[in-house]
């Protein structure tokens, strides 16, 4: 197996020598899925720019990274990182300019220190054994990606001074209730699903462009109100019985709420802009119904789920929904032409 270089030079590779860097020049080197325990083999060019060491057996960080003074992104994903070999990281003033920290998938159990990144715009930290968001409030103010997903967080803090933050992940974590998002003026996708929420609030988002609150334990749609610019809404696998809150996201494309406890889709009359509706695994009776309180969206929609509900067993009911809506492409998982 070869290491990517940007510039594509070629590797002399020994039993006992290091590998050989024809073009020391490089700023890219790919590493993915080598299975290196350490990087003694490994030239690491003083130009580098991205340095990609995904899906490893790395268990502590070699020293040389921290001299890569060019070095914008550095991902070390999927290895076998814990709390104390990250702690190097904090040291590191060289690489004060990095804009992009890839420490997902390894075994952290909290934030590492990230306070010399101050140009930082994304940090993962997914998939480790991270029980508390302290910590993040040394991290640069300059983020506009954070993710935190697959973890065992259970309240959200120190966020307040994120005003840059457009995409938050959180999902798979034991958070109870949604706070401290007021100061995220700019987030555009927040991502929460799988997590024990019962309550939706927002504190009025107005960029806010998609959300995911799926296998929560919401009982209530409201507190979407103030998020007009909302165009994707996910929130199935809840315990939700009335569409209700949503009458002002008229820039909504798509709505998920499959796996609830709906009897009628009451309450979309006012969303002209739905291009997928996700009903399926409902308790929904009439097609009728659907036909009154989707009217608003009856030209634009293209794809509806409606599998697991009573309606799905009406007489003609591919058919009947083809009438409905005259531009739809797919039902449940049948996909056809216009012409069908």
């Amino acid at each position: 197996m070869d290491a990517v270089y940007e510039s594509s030079s070629v590797l002399e590779s020994k039993e006992d020598d290091p590998m050989i860097v024809d073009d020391l020049n490089s700023t890219v080197l790919d590493l993915t899925s080598f299975q290196l325990h350490d990087l003694d083999s490994i030239e690491l060019p003083s130009s580098l720019m991205e340095l990609d060491l995904t899906a490893n057996r790395l268990s502590s960080l070699d020293s040389r990274i921290g001299e890569l003074s060019n070095l914008k992104k550095l991902s070390l994903r999927q290895n076998l990182i814990n709390d104390a070999a990250v702690e190097s990281l904090s040291r590191w003033n060289a690489l004060s300019g990095l804009e992009e920290l890839i420490l997902r998938d390894n075994q952290m159990t909290k934030i590492p220190d990230a306070s010399i990144f101050k140009r930082l715009l994304v940090f993962d930290v997914s998939f480790n054994e991270i029980t508390s968001l302290h910590g993040l409030s040394k991290v640069s103010d300059s983020l506009t990606e954070l993710y935190v997903s697959k973890n065992e967080v259970v309240k959200m803090e120190e966020l307040d001074h994120f005003h840059q933050l457009q995409i938050l992940e959180l999902g798979s974590n034991r958070l109870r209730v949604m706070e401290n998002l007021r100061n995220l003026v700019n987030l555009q996708e927040l991502w929460l699903g799988r997590n024990r929420i019962k309550a939706v609030n927002l504190c009025g988002l107005r960029c806010l462009q998609k959300i995911s609150l799926q296998s929560n334990r919401l009982t209530s749609m409201t507190g979407f109100e103030g998020c007009i610019a909302l165009e994707e809404l996910y929130l199935s696998h809840n315990g939700i019985s009335k569409i209700e809150g949503i009458s002002t996201l008229v820039n909504l494309r798509i709505l998920d709420v499959s796996s609830n406890k709906l009897t009628s889709v009451s309450g979309t009359e006012k969303l002209t802009r739905l291009e997928d509706l996700w009903l399926n695994d409902n308790q929904i009776e009439s097609l009728e119904s659907i036909s009154e309180d989707v009217a608003g969206s009856r030209e634009k929609l293209t794809t509806i789920y409606l599998e697991n509900n009573p309606c799905a067993k009406t007489p003609n009911y591919f058919a009947r929904l083809k009438q409905i809506f005259p531009n739809i492409q797919q039902i449940d998982s049948e996909i056809f032409t216009k012409n069908f």
